[in-house]
């Protein structure tokens, strides 16, 4: 019990020190913005003949800028913030690990005072550690979900508007003002992009950054070979939004086939968990061993380090690529 207090004295006095740092530092980058702004404005503005200027503006990972030029360094950090966008989470990748942080000592802390036992305390701290990715990861998910199912509508009210003689841009535009969301603000997305100068080519290869589907892609690398081989883009647009559909068809007919496959992983997964509660709740004596002996301990781990790689195996398996 004394590790857990001092253990949550630590936290506490960390998110203080945290907190106080970070507000001193945004606080002392506010300033320093409002000295260069001024600066520039006393100034006429400079600029080299030969200067291209960024049409897409940086992205900060961070509000305080010590902690966003250090995450700047790693990859992952990066594509961490594209998840986050991708998932449609307004936050920054440095927001999110601090939360990220907090809710793992929380949860850890909880967990620690209610089992009493610190090893319990860091398998919570590290389940919370995860749950913040998780859920974001489930957003990213369900959105590419909700896109693929549009995206054929979006592929045939661009044919259309092709056939009726509107240019593809505008047909872009056509398609963000009548679709739904999510199609409608990346292809609004793709039109702002194109219009204010950046090519086409490069546009369409920032929808597929940021919607990395295997049929965008197909939709992306069509568009593409027309515009530079020509041909009847309706007519092309049409033949991909079919064999998206059948494609959709044949994924469908693999969800009934490996339907028990999937049923059998959930059962396999929810029955451990289970029956160690209702053993708890029918007679707590028979099962605490399993929480205080260290050879519960051993068993614990290796029951969970088995159902994990049960669960990967079944999905190996029931996952079919069409």
């Amino acid at each position: 019990m004394t590790e857990l207090i001092a253990l949550a004295a630590f936290v506490a006095v960390a998110i203080g020190a945290f907190a106080i740092g970070s507000i001193l530092d945004e606080r002392n980058a506010r300033a320093r913005l409002i000295r260069e702004r001024l600066a520039l404005a006393e100034k006429p503005a400079e600029r080299a003949p030969n200067e291209e200027l960024a049409l897409v503006r940086d992205e900060a990972l961070s509000n305080v800028p010590a902690i966003d030029t250090l995450l700047r360094r790693s990859e992952r950090v990066s594509n961490l913030q594209t998840m986050l966008e991708q998932a449609e989470l307004d936050v920054r990748a440095g927001n999110f690990l601090v939360f990220s942080l907090l809710t793992a000592a929380l949860v850890g802390v909880l967990v620690g005072l209610a089992s009493g036992n610190l090893s319990a305390g860091w398998l919570g701290a590290l389940l919370g550690l995860t749950m913040p990715y998780a859920y974001a990861s489930f957003r990213r998910n369900r959105r590419f979900k909700h896109f693929e199912e549009m995206f054929p509508e979006a592929i045939d009210t661009l044919a259309r508007a092709v056939r009726a003689g509107h240019a593809f841009t505008t047909a872009l535009e056509l398609i963000s003002n009548e679709l739904n969301e999510p199609i409608a603000s990346e292809f609004r997305k793709l039109f702002e992009e194109q219009k204010f100068g950046l090519p086409v080519r490069d546009a369409l290869i920032n929808l597929t950054v940021r919607v990395p589907l295997v049929d965008v892609k197909f939709f992306v690398t069509a568009v593409m070979l027309q515009r530079e081989t020509g041909g009847n883009l309706a007519e092309i647009l049409d033949n991909l939004s079919y064999v998206i559909r059948e494609r959709f068809k044949i994924m469908r007919q693999v969800r009934v086939y490996t339907a028990q496959g999937r049923l059998t992983m959930l059962f396999l997964m929810a029955l451990p968990p289970l029956i160690v509660m209702t053993m708890l709740v029918m007679d707590p004596g028979f099962v605490q061993p399993l929480f205080t002996d260290p050879i519960g301990h051993a068993l614990v781990v290796t029951g969970i380090t088995l159902q994990t790689l049960g669960y990967f195996v079944i999905r190996k398996i029931i996952r079919i690529q069409v």
